[in-house]
């Protein structure tokens, strides 16, 4: 998919004020059986297609509304992931702005995790 050249500075903008990591780094930290909240942040449609397996829903459209009431620790180690990991970055950067400490975005997002076949589940 090509993106708009205005979403992908926005997007551009988040990435150099958050944390990333690789697809290979959640996937040892799960077979590691580390605590942290792993969550997707696609669309409910997206969501219910397939996900990374382990993974929660909260979706990027609702996450700065609901995440208090899910996670309201804000040191939790929290893991996001989307599509690719541009919609991920932007909901990084919003938990940081809302004080959440520990907060990093799957760079490559489920098209990666997919690409390596790393396990899925389905509803």
């Amino acid at each position: 998919m090509a993106h708009a050249p205005g979403f992908l500075k926005v997007v551009q903008q988040a990435k150099s004020r958050i944390k990333e990591c690789t697809v290979e780094d959640v996937k040892k930290r799960l077979e590691a059986q580390e605590k942290f909240h792993f969550i997707d942040v696609r669309e409910d449609d997206e969501w219910r297609a397939g996900r990374a397996k382990g993974s929660t829903h909260i979706g990027k459209g609702v996450i700065e509304r609901d995440i208090e009431s899910h996670i309201p620790e804000k040191s939790t180690p929290i893991v996001l992931y989307c599509g690719g990991g541009f919609r991920s970055a932007l909901a990084a950067d919003a938990l940081r702005q809302m004080g959440y400490t520990n907060v990093i975005s799957m760079d490559g997002g489920i098209k990666a995790w997919r690409e390596k076949g790393y396990p899925e589940e389905t509803t």
